[in-house]
């Protein structure tokens, strides 16, 4: 990867003119006393009143006279902040910060504004921008029902003007959440932005912005801080080997050679890992994302052979966004050319780290504040170190030759190849599916009476003649039909005598669940089955949940002697089912993995064959469904779910009997 120019900005000549020059233009300076009382009480008419509107039909903001007219303020502000200690700016402005329930963080930004790194101030606004953006969502709240998505929108909703005045709203808006505007959170969190290039200035005024629009809120009337997100999915997410000190000396070494990285963002990338070194694992990857995100866009930008898209959008066009990168066509419908670049691996492991809804969509959950910062787990950090790692080397130009050299990076590399999405539809599906293997195979350990336990009158509905219902004819044809549907899609031979047993069928499940089955841009047909499956899935994993723990209930009540006649009637009537039900399911489990198999199939058929086969599987969820119900400690209704699980079995065969063969 290359590139014949010196990138010396990532910031289009509009962008780079009113983030970087305009503010600064004005020589003069504004009086403090206008600005802050000596309580500390902010004036917001001093602030408001350099606000100008445009002259055009929407009447709005006009961005760039608003900008270039509170330079000053902005100026006179960031020397006023400078000027105070760390104990008298808690003092003073600490309890202001209160509604945003991160008192601390705003404290850190402020101790981060006379810091003489660039990173340092750039890590402390984009901690600003995310923290403040979720404490308005909070108030929003206070009065609104849906917290919009997008920043841009949340400043401009009619439920934050009723509570902090639409004044106040405006002078964010400048700073914040509109392309026309100074847009700092977008321009940083988005990789767009070197570390220089956004005055300090503008961090200090939205600082005391802040504590401003803390002090227009009523102390009695603060808002509910909503939970934050919880990254559960760590354990699924693993891939890569530990990140040790080879490993963060490689990371060094590539950041200099690799054409991935731009030079002007080097200073981000060796905080980074300096940050990781120093066990401060959320800076390393707040500062991490949004570079990789730059990363990308240059590589993608080579691929597909569009420089231009490089630099920021205007507010006529979209940004170069990972939303864009990871797509399967560009806005002009030609087919992105980085997914070939990058290989199905790579790509999947971006999805399922910044995009899949299931996943931990780590930069949407940070960048929008939804993450406990105290607790921030090295995993993730590690997760991101590695990754960053593979796209650096996959970009260094003797890349090979240090991988030959170093068993640390071949591990890492080589982890990546045979990666398969954890967090896409089909993934999760995958997941479930070995759930219900687990689930089912804990069935032999069932509590249960002995036959000595069982009074005579009540044997016959113990020792059920169901249990052996569906293990002849009927069983050999529905395995018959499986068998043949995965010929296509598993190499293996496989014989249908050997898999007619629930046990044997699980174990064939675990296997087929290994193969590899592509996710990237599936079409709408194919997630639409997926997601019948995993309806299916989920009510299968329900009853199995409602069996072992009505077993294990009504056994502990056996022993205590304290079920009645007909409770024990019952009881005994669900154990002599649970044979054929484990039967039932194991079979469905083996179902439901040979469709997902052969999923991508259904692209490929006409309509009315996909009707039909849509069909089919919305009667397997009805059944599922409904043994959810009849197997439900309020209905108990075990000779039922025979009868229901007999017609459901009769209709399996009509089907792939009709329509498979």
């Amino acid at each position: 990867m290359t590139t014949t120019e010196q990138i010396t900005t990532c910031l289009s000549e509009p962008v780079h003119h009113i983030v970087c020059r305009l503010g600064l233009e004005r020589v003069d300076h504004a009086d403090l006393d206008h600005i802050v009382t000596v309580s500390g009480q902010i004036c917001w008419e001093a602030i408001t009143s350099n606000l100008r509107m445009s002259d055009t039909e929407e009447h709005d903001l006009d961005y760039a006279e608003s900008v270039r007219l509170l330079g000053p303020v902005c100026k006179t502000v960031h020397s006023y902040l400078l000027s105070l200690s760390t104990k008298q700016f808690n003092d003073q402005y600490g309890v202001w910060f209160i509604w945003t329930n991160n008192t601390e963080l705003f404290i850190e930004v402020f101790e981060a504004i006379k810091s003489s790194q660039h990173t340092t101030i750039a890590l402390g606004l984009m901690k600003l921008t995310a923290y403040l953006e979720r404490a308005l969502g909070n108030v929003f709240l206070m009065i609104g029902k849906d917290c919009p998505f997008l920043l841009r929108d949340l400043l401009a909703s009619r439920e934050l003007a009723t509570v902090f005045g639409q004044n106040a709203m405006n002078v964010l808006r400048v700073f914040l959440g509109s392309p026309q505007s100074l847009n700092i959170r977008n321009i940083l969190w988005h990789g767009f932005a070197a570390p220089a290039e956004i005055p300090p200035m503008y961090t200090s005024m939205l600082l005391l912005l802040t504590a401003g629009l803390g002090q227009i809120l009523p102390r009695d009337s603060m808002p509910l801080h909503r939970p934050y997100f919880r990254l559960t999915q760590l354990e699924e997410l693993a891939v890569f080997p530990d990140i040790n000190e080879e490993a963060i000396a490689l990371a060094e070494d590539f950041i200099g050679k690799s054409d991935f990285v731009v030079e002007i963002m080097l200073p981000y990338w060796r905080e980074a890992i300096a940050a990781y070194r120093n066990q401060r694992y959320v800076d390393c990857v707040i500062l991490l994302l949004p570079q990789l995100e730059t990363g990308l866009r240059k590589f993608f930008t080579i691929v597909n052979n569009c420089p231009n898209r490089l630099l920021t959008a205007e507010s006529t066009t979209l940004y170069t966004t990972f939303d864009e990168m990871l797509a399967k066509y560009l806005e002009n419908d030609n087919t992105n050319q980085l997914p070939t670049a990058l290989g199905d691996p790579i790509m999947e492991i971006l999805w399922d780290l910044l995009n899949h809804q299931e996943g931990p969509r780590i930069r949407d959950h940070l960048s929008h504040g939804e993450l406990d910062l105290k607790i921030f787990p090295k995993e993730m950090a590690s997760h991101v170190v590695a990754l960053a790692i593979v796209l650096l080397h996959r970009c260094c130009r003797n890349g090979n030759e240090i991988a030959i050299e170093s068993e640390c990076l071949r591990a890492i590399v080589s982890s990546t190849n045979s990666y398969c999405s954890r967090f896409h539809p089909i993934g999760r599906l995958k997941q479930q599916l070995r759930h219900c293997v687990g689930s089912l195979q804990k069935w032999d350990e069932i509590p249960r009476p002995s036959i000595g336990q069982v009074s005579e009158g009540l044997r016959s509905e113990y020792l059920s003649p169901r249990v052996q219902a569906i293990s002849g004819c009927l069983m050999e044809e529905l395995v018959s039909y499986l068998m043949k549907q995965l010929q296509p899609v598993y190499n293996e031979e496989l014989n249908t005598s050997q898999h007619l047993l629930a046990e044997e069928q699980l174990r064939l499940v675990t296997k087929l669940l290994s193969c590899s089955i592509r996710t990237l841009y599936c079409p709408r047909t194919v997630l639409e089955v997926v997601t019948l499956l995993r309806k299916v899935v989920l009510q299968c994993l329900t009853v199995f949940e409602q069996v072992t723990n009505g077993a294990v209930t009504r056994q502990q009540q056996w022993l205590s002697k304290s079920l009645r006649s007909r409770q024990r009637q019952n009881y005994l009537r669900m154990l002599g089912s649970i044979q054929y039900l484990h039967s039932t399911f194991s079979l469905i489990t083996l179902l439901v993995t040979v469709e997902l198999l052969n999923t991508w199939i259904i692209s490929e058929i006409d309509s009315s064959e996909c009707h039909n086969y849509l069909k089919f599987l919305k009667s397997l969820l009805q059944y599922a469904e409904n043994m959810v119900t009849y197997t439900s400690p309020e209905k108990n209704k075990w000779d039922e779910t025979w009868d229901l699980t007999e017609k459901m079995l009769l209709k399996v065969k009509e089907f792939y009997n009709r329509w498979k063969q």
